[in-house]
């Protein structure tokens, strides 16, 4: 019996929990299983991500909690709060496997953020349209120039300004 990841999540016995897609780390060692389309796909370019991402920008699809379980893995998952420098679970934080070190979310206080490439859309992958990304963020901190005609805000969408 897996360990339930907390209360605002959906449980694995959940009956009526009907899986839409899954979700996986490298090794496989935490699964996951969403029951809903992500609410907003966006592209951050903040220092942080960039740097904890290893990567100039990170993708990430915003679930509601209650629309993912974690069927697999509990036990193993790292926490990183990035404000306090803490491993801990203190939201909002970093979720990481133990095992191969895949990052596998954002744990925001209301929303799990977390990584279209580590669904399974098939080979090749035919991305579903709510994960691909409607804005950039934190654009101003953005490593490369990004041609496309998605809008890109200062800092958070809608709380920000426009780049132009």
């Amino acid at each position: 019996m897996e360990k339930e990841f907390g209360p605002e999540y959906a449980s694995v016995e959940d009956t009526g929990f009907v899986v839409k897609y899954k979700a996986s780390c490298y090794c496989q060692a935490v699964q996951i299983e969403v029951c809903a389309d992500p609410v907003d796909a966006k592209i951050c370019h903040c220092r942080a991500c960039q740097r904890l991402h290893g990567a100039p920008m990170q993708l990430a699809a915003i679930f509601h909690k209650h629309d993912v379980r974690i069927t697999r893995g509990v036990d193993g998952l790292r926490f990183y709060n990035s404000e306090q420098k803490l491993e801990a679970r203190i939201l909002p934080c970093k979720v990481s496997c133990g095992l191969c070190g895949t990052p596998i979310a954002d744990e925001g206080r209301r929303m799990w953020l977390t990584f279209p490439s580590l669904f399974d859309f098939g080979s090749p992958p035919k991305v579903p349209r709510a994960f691909r990304p409607t804005c950039h963020i934190f654009y101003g901190s953005r490593m490369i120039d990004m041609r496309d005609d998605l809008p890109k805000w200062s800092g958070h969408k809608n709380n920000s300004e426009m780049i132009s």
